[in-house]
């Protein structure tokens, strides 16, 4: 191991503070063992984000060229690591670290590691159930991670699939954020079938007379949120106090993101979303009572029209069908119909 465990928490430490100024508030919130396992898991997932997307802390990123020895180099110091050997990465001995001291189930380290190969291969999602697969892949993975640090069992799906909610949440908030960052480095993450409904050509969305209609899609990204938000604090009944209220900070601090896209309309990328710090301390006060009224949470079973992540997902083959590169980008596709239910206000009927 690079450094000893002390060492690795503190780099850890600035790396969330760099990284997530929304996350590094929450994570303050944990019990100290607990934050410090937090620290350890996002300093990996940040490593792997960056090296991936040639970015310093989720900023600056660059077209990258050579994206799938990337993701390989990620794969191999994740294995590594969670071999027990030493990786000479600090954020890879941290993955090491909070794997041995927590049983974190390698199957969803390599989910994670799976969106990265998605963005490698040039991935575009053609329908909402591709684009909820990668979700699962990049953030809701994360969410079962962070489940794991915070006690609970690998084998308790119900919990864990409150958890991914949560880390869906968290990714479409992300996706309707960054539409004009995403663009400027030739991504996006609309899935065709929305773009065709909208009658935006791909790779044009970002062009002033669409903006109208871009606007109603992170609307509905928005509101899909909102729906995985409202379901992960179901969850939150599972988790001791203290877990729960750095959750529920995390989700409202991280749901305001949504909210406030949602409300500029148009607007919503001639500037950064962003939530102050007011905001924040005013979801920390909140999310504390929320946290200690959880018990009283109605136990209600997870709405079975939401997505539910798979238990056993498939190898990410992007040729595979329903799964599109950029190159095979049908824009003829047809429109998706969307469930009533999930469609909700999202500005669409």
């Amino acid at each position: 191991m690079t450094d000893t465990r002390a060492a690795l928490v503190e780099t850890a430490r600035l790396s969330i503070a760099r990284g997530s100024k929304s996350f590094a508030a929450a994570s303050k919130l944990f019990a100290p063992v607990v934050r410090e396992r937090a620290w350890l898991l996002y300093a990996w997932c940040r490593a792997c984000d960056d090296l991936v997307d040639g970015q310093d802390h989720g900023h600056d990123r660059t077209i990258v060229t050579d994206a799938r020895a990337r993701v390989a180099r990620v794969r191999a110091l994740s294995d590594a690591a969670l071999d027990g050997e030493p990786t000479g990465d600090p954020a890879f001995d941290a993955l090491g670290v909070v794997a041995r001291e927590t049983g974190l189930p390698r199957r969803f380290v390599h989910d994670v590691i799976d969106g990265f190969q998605l963005d490698a291969e040039d991935w575009r999602p053609r329908s909402a159930d591709d684009l909820y697969r990668y979700c699962y892949h990049v953030a809701g993975a994360v969410g079962l991670l962070m489940a794991v640090v915070m006690g609970v069992s690998p084998d308790d799906d119900a919990t864990l699939d409150r958890a991914c909610d949560l880390g869906l949440a968290f990714q479409l908030a992300n996706i309707a954020r960054d539409i004009e960052e995403d663009a400027r480095v030739n991504r996006c993450y609309l899935p065709v079938d929305w773009l065709v409904e909208m009658d935006m050509p791909p790779g044009e969305h970002m062009k002033p007379p669409y903006r109208e209609r871009l606007a109603v899609l992170a609307r509905r990204l928005a509101t899909r949120a909102q729906l995985h938000e409202d379901s992960a604090a179901i969850g939150t009944k599972a988790l001791s106090f203290r877990s729960a209220w750095a959750v529920l900070a995390a989700a409202g601090i991280y749901g305001d993101i949504a909210r406030e896209v949602a409300a500029r309309g148009p607007r919503a990328w001639d500037h950064r979303v962003t939530t102050s710090k007011g905001a924040k301390l005013a979801w920390i006060a909140r999310a504390g009572l929320k946290a200690a009224r959880r018990q009283s949470l109605p136990d209600t079973p997870r709405d079975p029209r939401l997505w539910t992540r798979p238990r056993c997902p498939p190898p990410v083959i992007p040729a595979q069908a329903g799964i599109q590169t950029r190159r095979s980008v049908d824009r003829n596709a047809t429109s998706e119909v969307l469930n009533s239910r999930l469609r909700g206000n999202d500005g669409t009927g």
